[in-house]
């Protein structure tokens, strides 16, 4: 696996790298977020958020818009508005520093799992007069394209790729958010109301009280 490495602290960046590298990937490093964006895009980063220049958050804003690429935020930033503004942007997964080395490649292999699934997985979906593509990750609605956030997007894709049913909310936690914690439950309650405002109609999602989301093509 080709993992880049966003960390500009050489006592955290190097036997990092030296242990990935020691586990068989192939590791490249940049000390800034401007070079992040600018290297070749591998297939798992590790980003930094206090960094010289851009801060990791915009880093990860700006690949996400591109790319599908697994991310893993890594940090000493640990307070629960960091986790929730780390994977509303589009993060895969957030660790805290200091953090076992194990756990992490855990947490590369799962995130890693589910980028492929979703590789695998059908790229078109179709709702209505909803339709959401994968591939370039847009969604129209009745030929107009929608402008959502990356997290808006991944819940809707997750709802439209079957409508009709019922998608639990810790599955779309797990999907969407790549966490069990419920403690963000709030988080998808926002992207609701933000959706619904974007589809015109409320109707189009509909919460079911201790279960779920459905989405109710209009």
């Amino acid at each position: 696996m080709r993992v880049l490495i966003v960390e500009d602290e050489d006592a955290i960046a190097e036997p990092l790298a030296a242990g990935l590298r020691r586990e068989g990937h192939d590791v490249s490093r940049v000390v800034s977020g401007r070079a992040a964006l600018e290297a070749p895009e591998p297939d798992l980063v590790l980003l930094d958020l206090r960094l010289p220049d851009l801060d990791g958050y915009e880093v990860c804003r700006q690949l996400r818009t591109r790319s599908g690429v697994p991310i893993i935020m890594v940090t000493a930033r640990g307070e629960e508005v960091d986790r929730v503004v780390g994977l509303e942007l589009g993060a895969d997964d957030y660790m805290v520093k200091p953090f076992g080395f194990r756990e992490l490649l855990a947490r590369m292999r799962a995130v890693t799992r589910r980028a492929e699934g979703k590789q695998d997985a059908r790229r078109l979906f179709t709702a209505g007069e909803l339709e959401v593509d994968l591939r370039s990750r847009s969604a129209l609605l009745h030929g107009q394209e929608l402008s959502l956030t990356p997290k808006e997007f991944d819940l809707l894709a997750l709802l439209a790729s079957d409508p009709g049913a019922v998608f639990e909310r810790r599955r779309i936690l797990q999907e969407v958010w790549g966490t069990s914690w419920q403690g963000a439950g709030k988080t998808v309650d926002v992207h609701v109301a933000s959706l619904r405002k974007k589809l015109g109609d409320p109707a189009w999602i509909e919460t079911l009280r201790g279960v779920g989301l459905v989405l109710r093509p209009q």
